[in-house]
């Protein structure tokens, strides 16, 4: 960690702590930026690893201040694709700044030597994966869902797609009512762009049918049928969809499809302590089409967040067009 100093650069944010990514339009008239150093910070552990970068425990050697580092890998200076990547995901977090469901990021530093990009970010709990060992009751699963609903609801009104949710990339930081969740891990995101240059990005049994078709043209709807597999798994414990192709997984998806066509909310029934609203809910995270799809901010504000529970049931849904759940590919 002990590498070299700050690079000449100024910094955008009005706060000082945003990466150039997140700049003002007026901003864009300054050549330079001015990154903090990561001789600044003394690395304490590694805390996880994935494609993008490694993160690691780090200590502000001033302040004392311990935070969550991610070393972007082969970021360094150049202005290569990888460079343009950690830029481009400092400046999506920047984004969603102050949201309390969402990682905060607190500054941009850089080696001299390697002139590699470090993200610092808030040092929030452990990966809400750790915690799956068991279903959870669906109370605890709406206040879970209404968390991230409402980082999506922040995310998409950035006009920024997360494109990589899943328990993974949300962290959980145990308290009162079970605890606050935090999306993390915006090494996928991007503003939205259609197309996009990339093909399928993201973790494969939480990627859309239109993704896994190979569409890159989509929108927010991809991140909220993430959100579904992530109910689904919060509520059985287990992943809703599990293979080791993308075809594999899209067959299991059309699979599903045809179920709900044919049996509507009852393919629920293996949740039985799923009340009909939640259902509702899940059904409608789980549409094949994505036009068809629950937006973050209309998920708020339907009654299985707003009211209290009702007893499971599968009786006629409260919205005429959630059965049948899907339509035909």
């Amino acid at each position: 960690m002990a590498e070299a100093s700050t690079a000449s650069r100024k910094r955008p944010a009005p706060d000082g702590t945003g990466p150039p990514a997140a700049a003002a339009p007026a901003a864009k008239k300054r050549a330079r930026y001015q990154f903090a150093s990561i001789d600044d910070y003394e690395k304490l552990e590694e805390i996880g690893e994935g494609a993008f970068g490694v993160v690691f425990k780090a200590r502000h050697r001033r302040t004392g201040e311990e935070f969550a580092v991610k070393w972007v890998r082969g970021s360094g200076g150049g202005g290569g694709p990888d460079r343009a990547a950690a830029l481009r995901e400092a400046g999506c977090l920047a984004a969603c700044r102050g949201h309390p469901s969402i990682v905060q990021i607190k500054d941009v530093a850089t080696s001299e030597a390697t002139g590699d990009l470090f993200i610092v970010m808030e040092l929030a709990g452990s990966s809400l994966r750790d915690w799956l060992t068991r279903p959870f009751p669906e109370d605890q699963v709406r206040a879970f869902m209404r968390q991230l609903m409402d980082a999506a609801k922040k995310l998409h009104g950035t006009r920024t797609l997360h494109r990589d949710i899943k328990p993974e990339n949300v962290l959980l930081v145990p308290g009162a009512g079970g605890g606050a969740l935090k999306l993390c891990d915006f090494g996928c995101a991007t503003p939205m762009r259609e197309p996009y240059p990339e093909g399928r990005v993201g973790t494969m049994q939480y990627c859309s049918p239109e993704q896994l078709m190979g569409s890159r043209s989509y929108g927010p709807a991809v991140d909220m049928w993430a959100l579904g597999c992530v109910m689904a798994e919060l509520l059985s414990g287990q992943p809703l969809f599990e293979a080791d192709t993308e075809e594999e997984v899209l067959e299991q998806i059309k699979d599903l499809r045809d179920e709900f066509d044919a049996i509507g909310l009852h393919v629920f029934d293996v949740l039985p302590e799923l009340s009909q609203a939640g259902r509702e809910v899940l059904a409608a995270l789980l549409r094949f089409d994505p036009e068809e799809r629950l937006t973050a901010a209309d998920a708020l504000k339907h009654r299985w967040f707003t009211e209290d529970a009702k007893p499971a049931s599968v009786a006629k849904a409260e919205h005429p067009g959630f059965v049948p759940l899907l339509s035909a590919a």
